[in-house]
């Protein structure tokens, strides 16, 4: 996802970072209760917060 291109649908700004959620926040896959699963990535629109995607790391995990 390219940033220059997304456009905030809460408060029309059009800069954004990416953070990453890891550690108990990773997603692990519904079927397998060993998987260390995933780090969330988050694209947040640097103005007001909002959350504009959610992506996993390591979507392999997941196959």
């Amino acid at each position: 996802m390219e940033n220059n291109k997304l456009t905030c649908k809460s408060c029309g700004g059009d800069s954004f970072g990416e953070g990453k959620l890891d550690g108990y926040a990773n997603l692990r896959p519904v079927d397998n209760f060993f998987s260390t699963g995933s780090p969330l990535i988050c694209t947040v629109c640097l103005k007001c917060g909002e959350v504009a995607s959610i992506k996993v790391a390591n979507p392999h995990k997941f196959k």
